[in-house]
């Protein structure tokens, strides 16, 4: 709930007026304070606690497994009220600690190179389920905006802009200073590409950095790697991406997953250059993370350092570094797949 909803849900339990500052009060005591109980929120009357307590859920998602990986990511499978669950990853680095959280369960977009497109899609995820990956995996490692570098990318299971109210009713709660108190520069959201919906994102108040996923240098073969841009086509998802209005200090991200000898050839790379020509971006290459039932291959390590190479002389080019593909952590590799794996403490 935003704070709006928390005061009429307050005036809906009691029967005398119940002042303004009180849904402040419990609203920063969920979010900021991460208070899992009504019980905890001292400031507010016992009365109005017993009621809370009494009517209303609390609580945050519940790990159902933990796995840790041998370079320190974390991948948690956390289970939601309806028995559905979804994962959080968190990859620390240094001082920096990112956050990789789930907009569904599961995924309808169906990228052949993707694990998790096996899943299908189950629902999507409230906006309380979107904040609570990021509360639940914040407490479990005592991590907070006031004393640690946070980034939060919307990359994991899920198509954002297919569940877009709940995605930017979570980042406006995310991004409240009397929230969680992240700042907005620090929030990403990865697309397969909804063109519609990266017009409404655009015209959002409070709205996280744009990340397009493109994995292909012509329409045809994003066809067969992509089969949503039979709907969106590659031209009309640029031609949005043109006229999305970034901020003062923003740029495009684009994402490229390497297949080998599918999307990775020098030639792809040139066709990249063109295709991105004029727009104030950045690519992030991505050499495929391996999984069953995916039937393409990683690329050798030359053979990215030459596409990145070429990219590069036009545009600032980076390569991903794989982390948790141990345990299945990485991008492209959430699947739920706890039965494959050992589990330690949860």
């Amino acid at each position: 709930m935003d704070r709006e909803e928390i005061a009429r849900l307050l005036a809906s339990l009691s029967a005398a007026d119940v002042p303004p500052f009180r849904a402040s009060q419990v609203y920063q005591a969920i979010y900021r304070q991460r208070v899992e109980s009504p019980d905890r929120i001292l400031t507010l009357p016992r009365e109005l606690r017993a009621k809370l307590a009494a009517e209303v859920p609390f609580g945050l998602p519940a790990a159902v497994q933990q796995f840790t990986s041998n370079d320190g990511t974390q991948r948690y499978l956390l289970g939601l009220e309806d028995g559905k669950s979804v994962e959080t990853v968190l990859m620390p680095e240094g001082e920096r600690y990112t956050f990789c959280i789930s907009s569904q369960v599961g995924c309808p977009v169906n990228c052949r190179f993707c694990l998790t497109a096996l899943l299908g899609l189950e629902r999507n995820l409230t906006a309380g389920e979107i904040v609570g990956q990021v509360l639940y995996v914040a407490a479990r490692n005592g991590l907070s905006a006031d004393i640690s570098k946070l980034n939060v990318v919307l990359m994991g299971q899920g198509e954002p802009l297919l569940n877009l109210p709940n995605v930017l009713k979570a980042t406006a709660i995310l991004t409240d200073e009397e929230g969680a108190g992240l700042s907005v520069r620090r929030l990403t959201l990865s697309t397969s590409g909804i063109v519609p919906k990266i017009e409404e994102l655009a015209r959002a108040a409070v709205r996280p950095k744009l990340a397009i996923s493109l994995n292909a240098s012509t329409e045809e073969q994003r066809r067969e790697l992509m089969p949503i841009t039979r709907k969106y086509h590659l031209k009309d998802l640029l031609e949005a991406c043109r006229a999305y209005p970034l901020r003062s200090w923003e740029h495009l991200t684009f994402e490229y997953v390497l297949l080998k000898d599918v999307n990775d050839s020098d030639a792809d790379a040139r066709r990249v250059v063109r295709l991105l020509a004029n727009l104030h971006c950045k690519v992030n290459l991505i050499a495929l993370n391996p999984g069953p039932e995916i039937p393409y291959g990683t690329p050798a390590a030359e053979r990215v350092d030459s596409f990145q190479s070429i990219v590069k002389r036009s545009m600032p080019c980076f390569v991903r570094k794989p982390r948790g593909r141990d345990i299945f952590a990485a991008c492209g590799q959430l699947k739920r797949m706890e039965s494959e794996l050992v589990a330690i403490s949860s």
